[in-house]
């Protein structure tokens, strides 16, 4: 059961801030607080689901879409080599916030990255890498 107090449903309705990267009318792309690389960037839909299986064709082809047209920005803002593309379903596989949501982490060669709910970022990081991505964009 979807729970409408779950943190990125605040965020949809502005009661938690965010570094917003893109909006649309059907989905919300942010930056990750705890990244495992510079730009991992999340994308959420503004559907009420909590992963793959509750949510419609429609609602996954439009996240699909807008990580399909931000990913190469993001690596070509980052000075990335490419990118990974996550998205965990239960807690079994790792998810910790249950709206469906996913992840673009740029990929740099040869480096390693952070671990998964790892470490909090420092805001003034964040909102420099928010700026550079959505100037590319």
């Amino acid at each position: 059961m979807y729970d409408d107090n779950n943190i990125f449903a605040k965020i949809l309705k502005g009661d938690i801030p965010s570094h917003k990267i893109y909006e649309d009318d059907t989905t919300y792309a942010f930056l990750d607080v705890m990244p495992r690389s510079d730009g991992h960037t999340l994308v959420i839909p503004k559907a009420d689901a909590t992963g793959l299986l509750d949510a419609s064709g429609q609602v996954i082809a439009n996240c699909m879409a807008t990580i399909q047209m931000l990913a190469p920005k993001i690596v070509d803002a980052m000075g990335a080599d490419g990118f990974l593309i996550q998205q965990f379903n239960g807690e079994a596989a790792g998810q910790t916030v249950f709206h469906l949501h996913f992840h673009i982490v740029p990929r740099k060669l040869g480096q390693s990255l952070r671990p998964h709910a790892g470490e909090m970022a420092d805001p003034e990081t964040l909102a420099s890498h928010a700026h550079i991505i959505r100037a590319a964009l």
